[in-house]
């Protein structure tokens, strides 16, 4: 009996996901500041709300929702822009919280906010959208199983290694912050990171014009 996905397939699969998660990006650059800035803790909760948004999307692809939004213009547009806009958000946050110099008390409004923010910037990430419109389908061969089996599969598998790397960069992050805030350099490092998640609001605006 042949397997719902070719393991040749898979292992293409895998290495084409593990190079975008490795990429630098919107989750990636929220959740080092806000793990750099808040702790592991706060860092985790935000994994929580990302990994969610992702399972959204993957729901989205295999129910057909996600394609009807990437051929429809002004979804993806005012998706895009929103996006941006959030993320513009969060570097604000950030900056406002820069002058906190200890890690875990950044200006986190409540133990939730990390997960919602965490989840509403990953659902407003239209690079997201664009992976299971464009990316995942071209994965899928008609012949072995139905769609919906193989996009869940492969949505799947995503989503695990997605967890794995967002993982390590908040464990990291969290551990250069508290090293950082024993030098007194806090302030610094969050201005850098507040910074650099406005940057890539302008890339993420630029990419996917």
């Amino acid at each position: 009996m042949d397997l719902p996905i070719d393991p040749a397939i898979l292992a293409s699969f895998l290495l084409a996901v593990l190079l975008i998660e490795a990429t630098p990006g919107p989750n990636m650059g929220y959740l080092a500041a806000l793990s750099a800035a808040s702790g592991r803790v706060a860092g985790m909760r935000a994994v929580l709300g990302v990994t969610l948004g992702l399972c959204i999307y993957m729901l989205a692809a295999v129910l057909g929702v996600a394609q009807l939004i990437a051929q429809a213009p002004l979804a993806y547009q005012a998706l895009r822009w929103a996006g941006v806009a959030f993320l513009l958000y969060l570097a604000w946050q950030a900056w406002r919280g820069a002058d906190e110099e200890s890690p875990g008390h950044a200006s986190v409004q409540s133990d939730h906010a990390p997960f919602w923010r965490g989840l509403i910037a990953n659902v407003l990430n239209p690079k997201a959208l664009v992976f299971y419109v464009a990316l995942l389908p071209s994965f899928v061969a008609p012949e072995r199983a139905p769609y919906w089996v193989q996009a869940l599969i492969l949505g799947g598998a995503h989503i695990l290694i997605s967890v794995i790397v967002h993982t390590g960069i908040v464990l990291v992050a969290a551990r250069a912050g508290m090293l950082l805030a024993q030098h007194g350099r806090m302030r610094i490092v969050r201005r850098v990171l507040a910074v650099g998640i406005a940057l890539i609001a302008f890339w993420l605006a630029w990419d996917t014009r």
